[in-house]
């Protein structure tokens, strides 16, 4: 696949070369040839060049192209040196391929200055002046450079904000991750004068957790901020919802004259109050207000969730021990959470504040899912009908695969709702052992990739005894 990658990415160049060519030769007066074709929309990499610049370091670490013949001398820098009859169009297509090859690319034709394309910059949305910083700052990451980027740290904190500056949050996360990923730029983010200048996201979470112990003392308390404000953010997104499929799934028929805002029912106070609909304000004036019954039940299902705190899933981990924070808030639950590799910790205990919850996790390392599946067998399930287990792992099996299966046909002989989540995230396709999710699946207990909104849903539905057949099949349509 990166071979045929490169490829194709080389026939672009040389087609940018050509490109180049022809509108320098071409006479004063002569016809003007088409106008070169863009390149067709390609995720990842071309989709990113043509949209947001920061292509991946593939196209921007490509060697530069040696010219067939010596190209001319080069112009100073500034319009006069750049070919001045293009198009608006051909000029900034050639000014995103310039940004994307990066400084190499003016050994193909010195003409290919961002000085003299400066003018095509207001169509990315930046000021032509500025060219230089947005190209120092892709450059910074996707360009190829010997040894380590250790003399760079002084430029960090400038380069995070040139980026925050130049692009949207998404394309900064997209960076930021590239940054980390392949030029080692870890260790340099954990300083306290880059870590405010962080995208914050979950992305970021899991990459400081799986490398918390780089994270020095004097940064130490800003991580965790950091950590604490995304935790919270997602919590707040997620709550009310998950509190409002839980008490709807255990109380769908009760409602209550204690009127508290804790135990409105959002579902039903919309769907009966319709009419109410305001269309020129946009807005409902609910007529009735409907409530839950006030709790006096304690405990009414047992939630187990075990987590493989494998590399692969930090992400995972993030969102297992946010989400089981919120379980474990509803009094109607009693929620147990465990993470493992080949070890099993029970966190548990931490579940009043997940940010304690995630510093506990130690990322990295085997997996052995039978280990924890035991361990749960033997200290979580007491009421096997009214257990909601929920095991989050690639399924990529480091201890025994066979007495795993058997562990998991006695829960579904024993009546506990099982569940494989192969990732909890945002999305994208997890990977994971294909041959034992099948084998599970056949035991009953289905195994699928999943988002935290999702999640809410199938554990609504498992309380209800309803079957997640139509709910997954419509979110994998």
């Amino acid at each position: 696949m990166q071979r045929r990658l490169d490829g194709e990415i080389e026939l672009q160049r040389d087609r940018a070369h050509r490109d180049s060519e022809r509108y320098a030769r071409r006479p004063r007066g002569a016809p003007r040839a088409p106008a070169p074709a863009s390149p067709a929309p390609r995720a990842p990499v071309s989709s990113v060049l043509w949209t947001v610049i920061p292509v991946s370091s593939t196209l921007r670490a490509m060697p530069a192209r040696t010219p067939r013949k010596p190209p001319p001398p080069a112009s100073p820098a500034g319009p006069a040196g750049a070919p001045d009859d293009l198009s608006d169009s051909d000029r900034d297509a050639l000014l995103r391929w310039r940004l994307a090859l990066g400084p190499e690319a003016e050994r193909v034709d010195p003409r290919l200055s961002l000085g003299g394309l400066g003018g095509a910059a207001p169509a990315l949305d930046v000021d032509p002046r500025r060219l230089g910083d947005l190209d120092k700052a892709l450059s910074f990451i996707y360009d190829e450079r010997a040894g380590n980027l250790g003399g760079s740290r002084p430029y960090v904190p400038e380069w995070l904000s040139a980026v925050r500056e130049f692009f949207s949050h998404e394309v900064v996360a997209l960076v930021q991750k590239d940054a980390i990923e392949r030029k080692g730029l870890t260790q340099l983010l954990f300083e306290p004068e880059t870590l405010p200048f962080l995208e914050k996201n979950v992305e970021l979470v899991a990459t400081l957790m799986s490398a918390k112990g780089l994270i020095p003392d004097a940064a130490r308390e800003t991580a965790r901020q950091i950590v604490r404000e995304v935790v919270e953010e997602v919590r707040r997104a997620l709550e009310s919802e998950v509190r409002t499929a839980v008490l709807g799934a255990l109380r769908r028929n009760t409602t209550s004259p204690l009127r508290v805002l804790r135990n409105l029912d959002w579902k039903r106070t919309i769907r009966k109050n319709l009419k109410g609909w305001d269309a020129e304000r946009r807005r409902l004036v609910p007529d009735k207000l409907y409530f839950w019954a006030n709790q006096t039940r304690r405990h009414e299902w047992d939630v187990a969730i075990l987590v493989d705190q494998s590399g692969s899933m930090g992400e995972s981990v993030v969102y297992s021990s946010i989400m089981a924070a919120i379980f474990a808030s509803l009094d109607v639950l009693r929620t147990r959470l465990l993470f493992f590799d080949t070890e099993v910790v029970d966190v548990t205990p931490m579940l009043v504040d997940p940010v304690d919850v995630l510093f506990t996790a130690q990322l990295g390392g085997g997996t052995d899912i039978n280990r924890a599946v035991a361990y749960a067998q033997a200290n979580f399930i007491e009421r096997p009908e009214k257990t909601l287990l929920i095991l989050i792992t690639d399924l990529f099996e480091g201890g025994n695969a066979e007495e795993l299966v058997a562990r998991m046909r006695q829960l579904a002989d024993s009546k506990v709702k099982s569940i494989c989540l192969l990732a909890l995230s945002d999305g994208g396709k997890p990977s994971y052992d294909h041959e034992m999710a099948q084998k599970l699946a056949a035991l009953g207990t289905p195994c699928f990739g999943c988002t935290p909104k999702l999640l809410v849903k199938v554990v609504e539905r498992l309380m209800r005894g309803q079957d997640l057949g139509p709910l997954l099949g419509a979110e994998a349509r």
